[in-house]
This record gives C-alpha cells, sequence and structure tokens, in this order.
C-alpha cells in the first residue's frame, strides 16, 4: 500500500510541479522526498547518518554481506530501508539518510533533535576529501536535476575542483556546516556511534564489528572478515564494472566503465584530496577546516598530525 502511496504522491508532484515556478517545484520535490523519508524514519530501528561521499555506500555493501552471510540472505542486492528484513524478520530495518530532506520537511532545519531518541550511526569523513570526492559525484555520476535540487553548480558547468571545494552551498562550507551541526548535539543522543572513515580504512574488520555490535548482532568474525573481503575495493571495482548490484538499482553502477572518474568506487585514498590541488590551494582549504570545523572529530590541525596518510583503498 505504500508503494502504491508513494508512486502516486511522486506523479502528483511531478504534475503540479508543470505549473510552478521552478524554486518552487524544487522545493515541492524537497517536500516529497522529506516526506518519503520520515515514513522511513517512524519505523525504522536505526539512522545511517551521513554526508555525501564519506564512505556510506562502502558500509552499506559490508553491512548488506554481513547479514547475508549471518542470515543466508539472496546475493546481488544491498540493504535498502527493509529489503533484507522482509527476507528474515531478525534483520533490522535500517534508514541511511545524508540528513538533508528530513530535518527540513519536520520543520527543524538546523536541529538534530528529532534524531536523538533513535539509535544512529554518525559516518564522517575528512572534510577535504569529502569536497574533493563530491567534485567527480558531481561532475560524472549525478543527474541534472539532482544537481538544481540540492543546489550544486548547474550542469556543465565550466568550473575547477578547487572552485567546486570552494563553492558555498555544496563544498567545504556546507560540509563543515554539517558536521559542526553534528558535533554540537551528540552529548543529546540517547544512543549514538560515531564512526570515522579513516579509522575504518585503518581497520575494517574492528569497525565493522563496532558497527554490528551496536546493531544489537550477536556478533560473527566469521561474518566479518567475509563481509569486509567482499567490500575490498577491488572487488567492488569489478562489481561495479559488471553492474553485479543490477537489482538495488544504480547505486553502485558506473555511469561510463571506460571512465574510472565515472565509477562510484574511485580512488578511495585518504588525504586524497591533496593530489587535485597546488601548494597554495591545499593551505587554503586546509586553514578553512582549522578555523571552522569544531575539533570534535579529529580532523583539524591539531589531532590530524597524528594521522598518516595511507594509499590503500576502500569504497568511496
Amino acid at each position: 500500500m505504500h508503494i502504491v502511496a508513494k508512486r502516486i504522491t511522486k506523479w502528483l508532484v511531478r504534475f503540479i510541479s508543470l505549473f510552478l515556478s521552478e524554486e518552487k517545484a524544487l522545493a515541492l520535490e524537497r517536500w516529497r522526498r522529506g516526506r518519503e523519508d520520515h515514513w522511513k524514519f517512524r519505523r525504522c530501528n536505526y539512522v545511517f547518518a551521513s554526508y555525501g561521499k564519506s564512505g556510506r555506500t562502502w558500509v552499506r555493501v559490508m553491512v548488506s554481506r554481513y547479514f547475508q552471510l549471518a542470515y543466508h540472505l539472496p546475493d546481488r542486492i544491498i540493504m535498502g530501508f527493509d529489503n533484507f528484513h522482509k527476507l528474515n524478520r531478525k534483520v533490522p530495518k535500517i534508514f541511511f539518510t545524508h540528513d538533508n530532506y528530513l530535518r527540513a520537511y519536520l520543520g527543524n532545519p538546523d536541529s538534530r533533535k528529532d534524531f536523538y531518541g533513535h539509535k544512529t550511526v554518525l559516518l564522517v569523513r575528512k572534510p577535504q576529501d569529502v569536497a574533493a570526492s563530491q567534485f567527480f559525484q558531481w561532475k560524472f555520476r549525478m543527474r541534472p536535476y539532482k544537481k538544481a535540487l540540492n543546489k550544486y553548480p548547474e550542469d556543465g558547468s565550466d568550473i575547477s575542483v578547487y572552485d567546486f571545494v570552494m563553492h558555498e552551498h555544496q563544498g567545504l562550507p556546507r560540509i563543515i556546516e554539517f558536521l559542526n551541526g553534528w558535533a554540537r548535539e551528540l552529548d543529546n543522543f540517547d544512543n549514538i556511534l560515531v564512526v570515522r572513515y579513516e579509522d575504518l580504512r585503518a581497520d575494517p574488520e574492528t569497525q565493522l564489528a563496532r558497527i554490528m555490535e551496536f546493531l544489537d548482532e550477536d556478533v560473527s568474525a566469521d561474518a566479518v572478515k567475509g563481509a569486509v573481503e567482499f567490500a575490498s575495493v577491488e572487488n567492488m571495482r569489478k562489481m561495479e564494472s559488471q553492474n553485479y548490484f543490477w537489482r538495488s538499482g544504480s547505486r553502485v553502477q558506473a555511469r561510463d566503465t571506460s571512465n574510472p572518474d565515472s565509477y562510484k568506487v574511485r580512488k578511495a585514498k585518504v588525504g586524497g584530496y591533496r593530489d587535485y590541488f597546488d601548494d597554495q590551494q591545499i593551505a587554503t582549504i586546509d586553514a578553512i577546516v582549522n578555523e571552522n570545523l569544531l575539533p570534535v572529530f579529529g580532523y583539524t590541525d591539531a589531532e590530524a598530525r597524528a594521522d598518516s596518510v595511507t594509499d590503500t583503498g576502500s569504497a568511496a
């Protein structure tokens, strides 16, 4: 019944939008997406929140594979909201969100108070790497309509990676705002698990085990190991090139198999943003982070000195 109502609402919004200005039509679509997110939010057992390009797809594949191994579920699908739960009631319903449409729909765009009572996994990543990765997502993977919907630079814009990273709407300022918003409210949560992309990269088995324990699983070391091996960067790229997850839509599907920058799984490198800028640009970018980001997640300069930059890969 929900699927039918969802489709009807989607088509009604599209029809009504024909008679609205672009601004109002986009606002209506954001409302529709927020409404759909709220439906899932009210029914989920757990929330996974992250800014885009913070490793959510990688984590999603690992969690999906863990449940497939632990509960003998079918291959070639990725966990959605409740698709695994329908196959086995012991598997929880998980709401994956980039935390954008929902807060606006609920009328709390500047607060996470609606999340306080939910068991929440917050995935975070160094904002410089997020911003650089967002550029390639925008340039090679994102549909034109999605760019307009979320106030990215216009489709086809001749904009450099540096100018994109400095963009006020979807560059570093927006990413820092997102991270600071969560950082200020962490103490208000009943149950929250913060998982850093960099820690996942350094020790994926330990971090996946933490996640599964937080999901109230009796953690299987074999399932954790199998999930991590399955979601290695090499295997993820191979599966993406072969459209392995075709039953789960285009989430892990290369836009152009001849262009490595169009893959969901790209370089997957901690500190990889440095590859795209000169020394002065790096200094400017790092200064913005150090001056504006709250030092909760370990990404400001004082904490970052202890971090080593690694080149080994996982999904980005």
